[in-house]
């Protein structure tokens, strides 16, 4: 079934007709949350084909303000589709409506790679629309923001490389680190999906922490590449180590690397001076917040925040950069809307100016 535009009149005035495909997933969900404040859009269509039939509210009390049916496929038209599909076939629903003239924005890893081997090596599968990867751009909004205006198609990041990526590139781009990298990552449950397994079962996660994809994590080629399109000197060496926590929602990643000898002033001042590189990176970055204390995950809950804490261990001359987010909002849907935002021309803050829930 090819998906349709709308050709709505959006520099106009009228809002953006919006689809989203599985909404019945946790980003799915919070797509609908988000897109449900949001003063230019009307969500016209979502689908999820295990609920088709039954009304978005009767099957998420919580989303009960959106009078929509769910259904197999988009039925209306569209200006915009979100796909919070799986991979593979993600790319197969979102290759329709490219074909349609509708924008898309993919919350699955499909267009994230610009390597095709690599992305087939990787999830281990053939990809279903190849002619597309050209076209696409990565949307880690903070570094790709001119590209995201232009394009058609939006390559969501993972939520693992937005908070490690947005930790460490003031730090490679300045040139100021050894280029071997380790990044200690964790992750609330909500993660993993809504997809039955074991190891998220509440008797195995309560009361624990385990380490997981040891022999390498998917998220692990976008970190690598978009961290080497900021580095100034052969591919960096990225050790990338995952963990999953007893809590639903929040990453935080605590990364680290040697600081290069005579890049920057040694002990209390290379503190003062790693913290002003930072600030002066995202001076003009609405959702990245330089902070001077260690943050939490708490300080990012709900919102579209990352949050950064870069330092220097002076004993050892190694830069410390702690990064937090809502792995479902700037990991997924609030970085997906933002993302729609600049596509259509709105402010780029449009629907997310929603603050942390604390405690």
């Amino acid at each position: 079934m090819t998906i349709s535009r709308s050709y709505r009149n959006i520099s106009g005035g009228s809002e953006l007709k919006v689809g989203i495909i599985n909404v019945t997933g946790y980003a799915g969900m919070e797509l609908a949350r988000i897109l449900r404040r949001h003063p230019d859009a009307e969500i016209t269509s979502v689908t999820g084909r295990s609920l088709a039939g039954q009304k978005l509210g009767d099957a998420f009390p919580h989303l009960s303000d959106i009078d929509l049916t769910i259904t197999e496929e988009v039925t209306e038209s569209v200006d915009v589709v979100f796909s919070a599909l799986p991979h593979a076939a993600s790319a197969e629903r979102l290759g329709q409506a490219l074909a349609g003239g509708v924008k898309g924005i993919d919350i699955s890893a499909d267009f994230r790679l610009r390597d095709l081997a690599e992305y087939e090596s990787w999830y281990n599968i053939t990809h279903p629309c190849p002619e597309y990867m050209e076209q696409s751009v990565y949307g880690l909004t903070e570094l790709h923001r001119e590209e995201v205006k232009t394009t058609n198609l939006v390559a969501n990041p993972g939520c693992y490389p937005t908070a490690s990526i947005l930790a460490l590139a003031p730090a490679v781009k300045a040139g100021i680190i050894e280029p071997d990298i380790i990044v200690d990552a964790k992750s609330g449950v909500s993660g993993a999906g809504r997809g039955l397994s074991l190891k998220t079962h509440y008797s195995e996660v309560n009361e624990n922490l385990m380490a997981y994809s040891m022999d390498g994590h998917r998220h692990l080629p976008e970190i690598q590449q978009e961290l080497d399109l900021l580095h100034d000197g052969g591919r960096l060496k990225i050790t990338f180590l995952t963990h999953l926590i007893p809590m639903t929602r929040g990453i935080l990643s605590s990364c680290y690397a040697n600081l290069k000898e005579g890049a920057i002033a040694m002990g209390e001042d290379a503190r003062a001076e790693v913290t002003a590189l930072y600030k002066d990176f995202y001076k003009n970055e609405t959702f990245v917040k330089v902070v001077d204390a260690p943050p939490m995950t708490k300080h990012t809950l709900g919102n579209n925040s990352c949050v950064i804490y870069p330092t220097v261990d002076v004993r050892t001359n190694r830069l410390i950069v702690v990064s937090c987010i809502d792995n479902l909002v700037k990991g997924a849907a609030g970085q997906a809307v933002q993302n729609m935002n600049l596509m259509f021309g709105l402010p780029e803050d449009e629907g997310l100016q929603q603050l942390a829930l604390y405690p």
